[in-house]
């Protein structure tokens, strides 16, 4: 059994995977050959924005917004602590200080209370400059935009969404990756969109800012690649992946709702012996991973290797308690949340090929487990 299945999905489309690969050789242009530009218009169509800017991968699509934004020594940015270490690592790597907040025990998105509390806190400090917000559609949920919007419009905040789990998902009728003043998403390979390496993209309505990111991207560049009007990455998505990713993209709606389907499969198979997945009414997951919650965690975990299955920790340790990180600023509240949910957070296979009888095992041994504690 497979945690995240991509031989099923390659087997499905195999044919077009092989005769879009194989026009890309046959033309040798693989750095910004004309895959990039369609794929870019098709996940802009897709995700519902104007303009979206393919990347190299989802860490420098964080990254690129911070640096066409000028973000660095003496400016806070403010991103959930319980999340993939490329949230923070940007921030850090552009000079700047994160600031980390603590998440919602029910979506693990970022917390608002805990939110204003660190910026009521950097303020009244006055070291750090407030400037930027970094929320995590994790797992695939969306974060709560409409909370984040208000905080971000009162305190002067550029929002990036950090989408990076979350293509194909949805809050009301609104794509994961169409909220803030930019959004990055990646496609790593297990990504719910990903391709056949790193990959990422960046998306915006702010047609100034898209083209400040499309510089950053290529060295800086100007009129041309030998122009160079600001200190910029080398950034560019493969010719190769991008045709990869326009024929995955071509299939992901149908994906999106076989995930829906397992989710649902799972919640009521589960539902009443652990904590599953809670979707806020209007929201729709892209279901990057399926988390549960119990204090009989390793028991479960230990139980499923036994029977082969495969699950993982999303995540084992929130990032302010880790050593690089530790010294950064944090809400004053603490981070009860991400603090806990290490010791009780497990993620269980989750892909849109996962069949009801593998889904039938995988919760009969939680059952036991759980039962067994």
């Amino acid at each position: 059994m497979q945690f995240i299945d991509l031989g099923a999905q390659r087997q499905r489309i195999q044919e077009r995977l092989e005769k879009s690969i194989a026009k890309v050789l046959a033309e040798g242009r693989y750095i910004l050959g004309p895959e990039v530009a369609a794929f870019e218009e098709k996940i802009a169509d897709y995700i519902g924005v104007r303009h979206a800017v393919a990347c190299a991968n989802g860490t420098d699509a964080l990254l690129i917004p911070l640096l066409a934004r000028g973000i660095g020594p003496g400016d806070a940015v403010f991103c959930p602590s319980f999340t993939f270490a490329a949230t923070a690592e940007v921030v850090a790597l552009a000079g700047a200080a994160p600031v980390f907040v603590d998440v919602d025990p029910d979506t693990y998105n970022i917390d608002l209370e805990s939110l204003d509390a660190a910026i009521s806190l950097v303020r009244e400090e006055g070291r750090l400059a407030l400037k930027a917000i970094i929320p995590v559609d994790l797992f695939g949920l969306a974060a709560d935009y409409d909370g984040i919007a208000g905080i971000a419009a009162r305190d002067g905040l550029f929002v990036i969404e950090d989408a990076a789990q979350a293509t194909g998902g949805a809050r009301g009728n609104t794509m994961c990756g169409a909220f803030g003043d930019v959004a990055a998403t990646s496609f790593y390979p297990a990504k719910p969109l990903g391709c056949y390496g790193d990959g990422g993209a960046m998306f915006t309505n702010d047609a100034e800012l898209a083209d400040i990111l499309r510089s950053v991207a290529f060295h800086g560049k100007g009129e041309s690649q030998y122009d160079n009007v600001r200190i910029g990455l080398n950034s560019r998505l493969d010719t190769i992946q991008a045709a990869i990713l326009i024929e995955k993209l071509a299939i992901l709606p149908e994906e999106m709702d076989l995930r829906q389907e397992v989710a649902a499969r799972y919640n009521d198979l589960l539902g009443d012996v652990v904590k599953v997945p809670q979707i806020p009414r209007g929201n729709r997951s892209a279901w990057a991973q399926y988390a549960i919650e119990t204090p009989a965690r390793d028991t479960v975990r230990a139980r499923l290797k036994d029977e082969g299955v495969p699950s993982v920790i999303y995540y084992e340790k929130p990032l302010h308690v880790q050593g690089p990180y530790a010294h950064y600023p944090r809400t004053p509240a603490g981070l009860p949340v991400s603090e806990s949910l290490p010791d009780r957070i497990l993620c269980l296979p989750m892909h849109p090929y996962l069949s009801e009888a593998d889904q039938v095992r995988i919760a009969r041994v939680v059952r036991e487990a759980v039962r067994g504690a």
